[in-house]
């Protein structure tokens, strides 16, 4: 299970963030959105790999920041083409392309970049481009038939551990956590942010041998003989 923890701006939080055992750390390089990093923090992820995350930007500007913040991958939240995403893969770069479905239909706007990206995201339609704390409709992802995995955002928060558990789908490859883990716009609650890693990543607990879940556990005595 990839956990992806994004939106991170202050240093001290990045480091933090890191230690609690997420996989890839999001920097936002997009200037309308209020976890906006304008410059490379003071400490960057040395264990977990670094992603930034661009809406509509120019192939120049995202190689250019991909430089200053010395990324692994880049995360493609607007409508760019499959062409950029060959470019930025060409040049080494990890692809994640985000989606945000409002019905069935629009899962296959995927389809053109299943040769270009190594992961889709899958987030709730918002004026925004992501980070507006609201659910996505997961029921929709059982009709992608793509071969590309999948991250799995939109609303995600501490009680939503159920709801994951739950969830099953062949390409599904992990999850990214934002707003719903922040204190402020870019400050994450690294106490929550650290139980709910711990509990995701944590293998199934399997019911007692030769018995049903739910049963109960009490000595039952034998019969005599």
């Amino acid at each position: 299970m990839i956990v992806k923890v994004c939106g991170l701006t202050e240093a001290k939080n990045i480091r933090q963030a890191e230690q609690c055992g997420a996989d890839l750390l999001g920097f936002i390089c997009y200037a309308g959105s209020p976890r906006f990093v304008p410059r490379a923090p003071a400490y960057l992820p040395r264990q977990a790999r670094r992603i930034g995350v661009f809406v509509n930007a120019p192939l120049e500007y995202i190689l250019r920041r991909a430089a200053e913040l010395s990324l692994h991958g880049v995360q493609l939240h607007g409508s760019e083409p499959p062409a950029l995403c060959q470019a930025l893969r060409r040049e080494g770069l990890t692809i994640i392309k985000a989606f945000a479905p409002r019905q069935a239909a629009d899962l296959t706007a995927a389809e053109a970049y299943a040769d270009a990206c190594h992961y889709f995201l899958f987030d709730t339609p918002c004026p925004q481009h992501g980070g507006s704390g609201r659910t996505f409709d997961w029921t929709l992802l059982r009709h992608y038939r793509g071969d590309v995995p999948f991250l799995l955002s939109g609303g995600l928060r501490p009680d939503s551990l159920n709801a994951l558990r739950a969830f099953s789908h062949p390409r599904w490859a992990g999850i990214d956590l934002n707003s719903g883990f922040e204190t402020r716009p870019g400050v994450k609650d690294i106490g929550a942010l650290a139980g709910f890693i711990n509990a995701i990543k944590a293998p199934p607990q399997p019911s007692p041998v030769g018995r049903e879940p739910g049963t109960n556990d009490k000595t039952t005595p034998c019969p005599n003989a």
